[in-house]
């Protein structure tokens, strides 16, 4: 046997060593991540029972929005009691600095929207009183 077939040989054996080692970090990965959502799921049950009859109280309000004009955050979140668990209490208070923050963030982008539109606009505005003066001077 020559050294270009020894070499070829051990070049195979090592890209199909590769290729079971991708796979195998592959599976791994999966079904870590398939163990991680089992885990959650039982915290979101547990989570989502209490909202269930204000979800159900919702639902009669969402035929009435259709009429009024779309609101990004409902009134309704202000009437909806505190949890009594510490934590629960934490992670709301956290979803709404969240929510507010991107609120926020939203009415900043709208007034600088615009701002620049208005800028936009003189600028054309100014375009057109420039075009219509050389016209006339032709």
């Amino acid at each position: 046997m020559t050294l270009d077939q020894r070499n070829s040989s051990k070049l195979l054996w090592a890209i199909i060593g590769g290729l079971i080692v991708i796979v195998l970090v592959m599976l791994s990965y999966q079904w870590m991540s398939q163990n991680q959502s089992a885990e959650v799921t039982p915290e979101a049950e547990l989570l989502s029972q209490p909202a269930a009859p204000a979800a159900k109280a919702k639902a009669e309000p969402a035929v009435q929005l259709e009429k009024v004009p779309q609101q990004l955050v409902s009134e309704d979140i202000l009437k909806q009691p505190v949890a009594t668990n510490a934590t629960l209490a934490k992670e709301e208070m956290a979803k709404l600095e969240d929510l507010q923050a991107q609120l926020d963030d939203q009415a900043a982008l709208l007034n600088a929207q615009h701002a620049d539109a208005d800028e936009l606009i003189r600028l054309k505005e100014e375009q057109i009183q420039l075009l219509e003066a050389q016209l006339k001077q032709q």
